[in-house]
């Protein structure tokens, strides 16, 4: 009977504890920040027990969910981030919110977000509050921090240096043209086709990784674009729930369709790793970014490797998908603005056959292309592939001159800091290519205003090669067809980790050749 009432006891005293924590958790811990950071004049929407804003966010997201756009608004954030809308011009651009009982602070003003994102003592690291997110992009250089991103960006930089980019322009020209020939290859007598080209962009930016990156081609690894597609929206669909750390690992239906998707892409990855390593006794490892990894990988003896096997899997999901999810959008959105502004079509056909002719664009070509340069910025700041960035407090820190405790997720909404017209002038709405004539840093009123990739020294390691594929991509276009937006379309954009058109991008193309 005794020993039954010392576990009662303990069962008891465990209950007690569990229960102090989730009252100091949710209930007074919120409270204690909440007025610390008001009497710092910081205010916010109130937290709510347990969910936060949460209930309120889903609610303003489902209020304009079946809404679109004239083709020449290009704000969308009432639809893409309509707490953002709401929230900025009543508490100002810094305030307090809740996801969950986890603070976030909205970060919208431009020199406290040079403040965190030029950071180079690690005060500031990348925020992982979503398991779903964290697998399907790996713990590879987006999400690593402190000695661990260090050592990964020694073994990927190099893949990344400007000769070897100018090297890979070839393939990414090879590749559009096979795409340009397909495009050919459907068009009627007339010499026109409609063509859906956001699922045209999603294959095309795959195969250029694939080739340039994992020496393989699309077809090859188009089960892990596939499958991390499937990923990429199930890790969204959880994206505005309550986080409950032991809910990861129950095994809900979309908890095991999670699990087994994230199998077969560690498989497929395994698999293509495999034939490379198969191949190294007669050809190497191969002089691209796998090859690096793979070499990295073996060092002499086998002893303490720059890259395990893990963090490789883990840096190819990595570049499987940001190498061209964000890449294909980029196009996506320029042909969109290309389509909808004929005369800067026009422009741009008239200077890349001016610099490159009708011949395969070099990499030398692509530098000669200054207007081309300024279009693809512009469609940057205003249709960014990623909508928001976030880092979370280290320590107890100062963010622009604001006290907030360890563990605060900083949000930067980058589509609102894009229209921002104290930023970007009166017509920080309008598309307008030549606010960039003078470069980046002149382009707005503040010289770090455009953060399409981040900035800082964890700005995004592949924005060269993003340019690069899509300066490529569009000469070849140009140069061959000209295009203009099939009524079929509708401007909806949406936010599933990356903006996309919601219905595609369907376009009529015309060819330029006889």
């Amino acid at each position: 009977m005794g020993l039954v009432w010392m576990v009662a006891a303990a069962v008891a005293a465990v209950l007690a504890s569990w229960a102090f924590n989730a009252l100091v958790y949710l209930v007074w811990r919120p409270r204690a920040i909440t007025r610390q950071l008001r009497a710092q004049g910081v205010g916010g929407p109130g937290y709510r027990f347990l969910a936060g804003n949460l209930a309120e966010i889903k609610r303003l997201r489902a209020d304009t969910a079946g809404a679109a756009l004239d083709v020449g608004n290009h704000d969308f954030v009432p639809m893409v981030q309509p707490h953002f809308h709401k929230w900025i011009p009543i508490h100002g651009r810094t305030f307090l919110y809740w996801f969950g009982a986890r603070p976030s602070l909205c970060v919208a003003d431009v020199n406290t977000v040079k403040q965190v994102l030029s950071d180079r003592g690690g005060l500031y690291p990348k925020n992982l509050g979503n398991p779903h997110i964290a697998r399907l992009l790996g713990k590879g250089l987006v999400l690593t921090d402190g000695d661990d991103w260090k050592r990964h960006r020694k073994v990927v930089h190099p893949a990344f240096n400007m000769d070897k980019l100018k090297m890979m322009t070839v393939t990414m020209s090879d590749c559009a043209g096979s795409m340009m020939s397909e495009w050919k290859a459907k068009m009627e007598k007339g010499g026109s086709v409609e063509i859906e080209l956001s699922h045209q962009f999603e294959e095309l930016t795959a195969d250029v990784i694939s080739h340039t990156a994992f020496g393989s081609s699309y077809e090859q690894g188009k089960k892990v674009f596939l499958a991390q597609r499937e990923l990429q929206f199930l890790a969204f669909s959880t994206v505005f729930n309550v986080q409950i750390p032991a809910f990861r690992y129950l095994p809900t239906e979309k908890n095991l369709k999670i699990w087994k998707l994230d199998k077969e892409v560690r498989t497929m990855l395994m698999n293509i790793i495999e034939s490379r390593l198969a191949t190294k006794e007669t050809m190497g490892y191969g002089n691209d970014l796998l090859g690096l990894m793979l070499e990295a990988c073996a060092v002499e003896g086998g002893h303490n490797p720059i890259l395990s096997m893990d963090e490789i899997i883990d840096e190819c999901k990595t570049f499987f998908f940001a190498g061209h999810d964000t890449s294909s959008h980029l196009l996506t959105w320029t042909m969109f603005l290309l389509s909808t502004h004929p005369e800067w079509q026009e422009k741009l056909r008239e200077e890349i056959l001016r610099e490159c002719g009708s011949e395969v664009p070099t990499g030398d070509m692509l530098n000669k292309l200054h207007l081309v340069n300024m279009f693809l910025l512009e469609t940057l700041r205003l249709y960014a592939p990623v909508s928001l960035i976030q880092r979370k407090a280290g320590l107890d820190l100062e963010v622009g001159g604001i006290k907030v405790p360890e563990g605060t997720v900083l949000t930067i909404p980058i589509a609102m800091i894009h229209r921002d017209k104290e930023v970007w002038g009166e017509d920080a709405n309008e598309f307008k290519p030549m606010r960039f004539e003078n470069g980046v840093t002149r382009a707005g009123k503040h010289p770090n205003a455009l953060l399409s990739f981040s900035s800082g020294p964890r700005s995004c390691i592949g924005q060269n090669f993003a340019m690069i594929e899509a300066k490529a991509v569009i000469a070849v276009i140009l140069q061959r067809f000209s295009f203009s937006l099939s009524p079929k379309y509708v401007h909806a954009p949406m936010d599933v980790i990356t903006l996309r058109p919601k219905f595609g991008l369907p376009m009529i193309l015309k060819t330029l050749e006889m």
